[in-house]
């Protein structure tokens, strides 16, 4: 895989920039809210975080350190040297490694987050989800913010455009709650809660715990939804 590691970077020193997808699809990058304290989209995954958590994508670290601060032991992962600084800047922990790369507590984290669209990492969601409940606990959970309910699959390459100019391709997916049930039922993991978060942005999320047995799809068991519950963060 082509590593963004440098144009991540860029981003983060110019404080913005857009992510560009061979599918014609442009997202703003939201640099200065990733640099800002942890805000009201955010405390609904974080409340959910009662155990040893890893931050994947940790970025500039608002997760890792509005973890660390509640007193919760938390680790942000970036291939990013520029986030694992930022990070460290902040007084939480943080090491530069792929996720797919041999993690610290290997099977005994407690829950990990996938936040701004990291579970895009890699192009291949069911391979990034089947890594994350390697890492967790037989009772942990992977805590992930997903597209809206209208969305399905999306794999492609993208690139980041900044100042500085545009940067090399590399694989990514976007994934929405049209198609949660079937990936994460591929990963051997069940969607749990879903729910619409708090604030301005349309930022949907959800709780996936890991599970050894499926309701194929069309039977009784079978729910094309996946959650057990939906509505907005309380």
């Amino acid at each position: 895989m082509t590593d963004p590691t440098p144009v991540f970077d860029s981003g983060f020193v110019e404080g913005g920039g857009q992510m560009h997808t061979r599918t014609g699809e442009v997202w703003d990058m939201p640099v200065p809210v990733w640099k800002a304290e942890a805000g009201l989209g955010d405390q609904a995954l974080l409340a959910r975080c009662l155990g040893a958590t890893l931050d994947v994508g940790c970025g500039p670290g608002r997760m890792t350190a509005a973890l660390s601060e509640r007193g919760v032991p938390a680790l942000g992962l970036d291939v990013s040297p520029l986030a694992v600084a930022m990070t460290r800047s902040r007084g939480a922990s943080a090491l530069r490694r792929d996720i797919f790369a041999e993690s610290p507590r290997e099977h005994r984290w407690d829950h990990v987050l996938l936040v701004d669209g990291n579970i895009g990492i890699g192009g291949d969601p069911i391979r990034l989800l089947w890594r994350c409940r390697q890492l967790i606990t037989r009772y942990g959970s992977v805590l992930a913010d997903v597209g809206p309910p209208e969305r399905g699959l999306t794999v492609t390459t993208a690139r980041l455009v900044g100042q500085s100019g545009p940067g090399v391709w590399f694989p990514w997916a976007f994934l929405g709650l049209q198609a949660l049930p079937v990936v994460a039922a591929a990963a051997g993991l069940r969607v749990g809660t879903v729910w619409r978060a708090d604030g301005p942005e349309e930022r949907w999320q959800v709780e996936l715990r890991p599970t050894s047995s499926w309701d194929p799809p069309g039977s009784p068991g079978w729910d094309a939804s996946g959650p057990e519950s939906v509505g907005h963060a309380g």
